[in-house]
């Protein structure tokens, strides 16, 4: 059996083969920087299911249309995986890296 990341690398990889790429850029720092403005208006788009604007009636937080706005970003962020080459196994070993780093400065009051 497929391991689960390796399945959404497979399906990301289907998408796009899918999509008509006529204005997505051709080099990496082009491709890298659209889908980090596609990841960031994603990341607004979800906040905006939150009551975060403090002045406002709160609203019922629809945690449906939250999840589908994550999983939007995550289609993006898979897609700068592929583009920079990183297969599910490297993600996992810097993912591993800069969890310990992360750790460490936990420890150390960061």
């Amino acid at each position: 059996m497929e391991d689960k990341l390796e399945s959404i690398f497979t399906l990301q990889k289907g998408l796009a083969d899918m999509m008509n790429l006529d204005r997505y850029p051709t080099d990496i720092e082009g491709k890298i920087s659209a889908l980090c403005t596609a990841i960031m208006h994603e990341a607004v788009e979800l906040q905006r299911t939150t009551n975060w604007k403090w002045w406002k009636t709160p609203t019922t937080f629809n945690e449906e249309e939250a999840r589908e706005e994550l999983i939007d970003i995550w289609h993006f962020v898979i897609q700068a995986s592929l583009e920079l080459n990183l297969s599910p196994e490297d993600i996992l070993k810097e993912y591993q890296r800069k969890n310990e780093i992360n750790r460490q400065r936990e420890k150390n009051g960061y």
